[in-house]
C-alpha cells in the first residue's frame, strides 16, 4: 500500500512521488503507475491540475484505491479540457477532499464500475462543452456523500443502471439546461437518498429537481427540495418510499407537482408520508401524459402537510388504487381532485384528513369522515432552534410501523391507530396560522374523538386556538389553548 504525492507547484515527474518532499508534478506520472489495492494518490492543497485524471486500476473492497489531498490550505483543484476524473472498468475507488471545476466534460465520469465512494468533493461550473457533473453508468454500489455541486451544465448527478445507490447529505444547486435535473437516476435499484438539499431556484431553464425513472426499492427521506418544474418525479417504480421531505417552490407549468407518479410505466407500492409540501402547484399527482394502460396500485399517501398550493393536494386522473388519509391540509388548499370514474370505482378512498384553518390553528375534518382511534399532538421540535417550527412524526405505535417501512417501505399501509405529531415542517406554516412556538417538549394532544364533534358523531366540531398574550420568554415552551364548548382548555 503506497502513498503517492502530487504537487503542481513544487513537484517533478522525475521524482519518486512517494514523499511530500519529492512529489510528482502532474497526473501523467500517476497514470504511468500500475496502482495497487490500498494505494493512495494525494494532491497537494493549493495545487491546480489542468488535465484529466484517468483511473485504470481497481482496488479491493477492503483496500480501495483513494484519490485525496494532503497539506494545509485550499483543497486541490482539477480543471480539465475533458472530464475531471474519468474511469471505465475500475472498481473499489474512493474520491475525497478535492475540488473539480471549470471542466469541459463531467467532473467525474465512471462506467462499468462498482464500489465507488465520492465524499467531501466540491464540484463547480462543469460541463462547459459537453454537459455533465457526476455521472455513473452501469455497475453497483455507488455512494456520494457530503459533497457540493453547484452551477453546472446538465444534470448535477446522473446515475443509470446501478444497483445500490446512496446519496447522503449532499447539496446540489443550479443544474442548468432544458433537460437538466438536480439529480436523475435511471433504471436503478436499492436506492437511498437522504439528508440532501436540492435547489433549482437559480437554474437557467430548469426542468425539475429529483427524477427517478423506473426505480426499484427506493427510499427518499429527509431531503429539502426546492424549485424546478417539479419536486420529485418517480413516475414508474416499485417499492418506493418518499418520507419526511420538505418540497417547495416548484412551478411554472399547469401540471407542476411536488410528487408525481403514474407515467412512463407501471407504478406499484408507493408510501408517501410525513412530507411538508408547500408553495407550489399540485401536491401529489397520480397522472399520465396520455391515455395509458399502466398499472398504478398500492399508493398510500398519509401524514403529509399541504400548504400554499394553487391546485389540489391530491390529483388522481388515471385509473389507480391507493388511499389518501390522515393528512394535514391548509384550508385554502383544495383537498383533492379525483376523476369521477375513480370515485365511482372506489379504488382511491379519501378519509380522515384534517384541515388547518387560516387565521388560527383550527382543526377540522377535511373530509366527511371522522378520524378513528387516532390523536393529533402539537409539540415543539427540540432539535430545532427557538421558534424554528414544529415536527410531524409518529408515536411509538406508528414509529414501529415506520421501522417496518425501512425494511419494506410499503408493507404497512396505515397509522390510523397511532398518534400523529407535528414534524419538522418549519415555522412558516404554523406561524401564519397563529401559533406561537418555542423550544422544549411542551405539547398538547387533541384526541380524535374531540375532532369528531359531539359524542353521537353527527357534525364536525371546529376547535380553534384562541389568541393569548405572550407572558413567557422565547426560550419557554409554547402555550397552546383550545376553545371547546365555550370553555378555554
Amino acid at each position: 500500500m503506497t502513498i503517492y504525492y502530487v504537487n503542481s507547484v513544487t513537484g517533478a515527474n522525475t521524482n519518486a512521488g512517494t514523499s511530500e518532499d519529492a512529489p510528482f508534478a502532474s497526473f501523467s506520472a500517476v497514470e504511468s503507475l500500475k496502482l495497487q489495492p490500498g494505494d493512495s494518490v494525494l494532491l497537494a492543497a493549493g495545487s491546480v491540475f489542468n488535465d484529466q485524471l484517468d483511473l485504470k486500476y481497481s482496488g479491493t473492497v477492503d483496500a480501495p484505491i483513494t484519490i485525496g489531498s494532503y497539506g494545509i490550505g485550499d483543497a486541490p483543484v482539477i480543471h480539465s479540457p475533458n472530464d475531471g476524473i474519468h474511469s471505465l472498468y475500475a472498481s473499489n475507488i474512493v474520491i475525497e477532499n478535492i475540488t473539480i471545476s471549470d471542466t469541459a466534460g463531467a467532473a467525474i465520469y465512471a462506467g462499468y464500475v462498482s464500489n465507488w465512494t465520492v465524499r467531501n468533493v466540491e464540484v463547480d461550473h462543469t460541463g462547459l462543452s459537453k454537459s455533465g457533473s457526476i455521472t455513473f453508468r452501469t455497475g453497483s454500489n455507488i455512494t456520494i456523500e457530503n459533497s457540493t455541486i453547484n452551477d453546472v451544465n446538465g444534470d448535477g448527478i446522473w446515475i443509470e443502471k446501478i444497483t445500490g445507490v446512496t446519496l447522503l447529505n449532499n447539496t446540489v444547486t443550479n443544474a442548468h439546461g432544458t433537460a437538466a435535473d438536480a439529480v436523475q437516476l435511471n433504471d436503478s435499484r436499492n436506492i437511498v437518498i437522504s439528508g440532501n438539499t436540492f435547489d433549482q431556484t437559480g437554474a437557467v431553464t430548469p426542468k425539475g429537481v429529483l427524477t427517478l425513472v423506473r426505480p426499484v426499492d427506493a427510499v427518499i427521506e429527509g431531503n429539502t427540495i426546492i424549485g424546478g418544474g417539479f419536486g420529485i418525479s418517480a413516475q414508474a417504480g416499485t417499492n418506493v418510499a418518499i418520507h419526511d421531505n420538505d418540497i417547495s417552490g416548484y412551478g411554472g407549468y399547469s401540471w407542476s407537482y411536488a410528487v408525481g407518479l403514474g407515467d412512463q410505466g407501471d407504478t406499484r407500492n408507493y408510501d408517501i408520508s410525513g412530507n411538508y409540501i408547500h408553495d407550489g402547484v399540485w401536491g401529489v399527482s397520480v397522472s399520465a401524459a396520455g391515455t395509458t394502460t399502466y398499472v398504478r396500485e398500492g399508493i398510500d399517501i398519509y401524514g403529509n402537510l399541504f400548504d400554499d398550493l394553487t391546485q389540489a393536494a391530491l390529483k388522481v386522473d388515471r385509473p389507480a388504487s391507493g388511499s389518501f388519509h390522515d393528512n394535514f391540509i391548509a384550508s385554502d388548499v383544495t383537498p383533492y381532485s379525483i376523476s369521477p370514474s375513480i370515485i365511482a370505482a372506489g379504488t382511491f378512498p379519501v378519509s380522515d384528513n384534517t384541515t388547518i384553518e387560516e387565521g388560527g390553528v383550527g382543526l377540522a375534518s377535511a373530509d366527511s369522515l371522522v378520524a378513528a382511534d387516532a390523536s393529533i399532538s402539537l409539540v415543539s421540535d427540540t432539535g430545532l432552534t427557538s421558534h424554528d417550527g414544529l415536527k410531524l412524526s409518529l408515536d411509538k405505535t406508528a414509529s414501529d410501523k415506520a421501522g417496518d417501512h425501512l425494511d419494506n417501505p410499503i408493507e404497512v399501509n396505515s397509522v390510523s391507530d397511532g398518534t400523529l405529531l407535528l414534524r419538522h415542517f418549519g415555522k412558516a406554516a404554523f406561524e401564519k396560522h397563529g401559533s406561537t412556538l418555542g423550544n422544549g417538549d411542551h405539547g398538547l394532544t387533541i384526541e380524535a374523538a374531540d375532532l369528531a364533534g359531539p359524542e353521537n358523531g353527527n357534525g364536525i366540531s371546529h376547535h380553534e386556538i384562541a389568541a393569548q398574550p405572550l407572558h413567557h420568554s422565547p426560550a419557554d415552551g409554547p402555550i397552546l389553548s383550545i376553545l371547546q364548548d365555550s370553555m378555554l382548555h
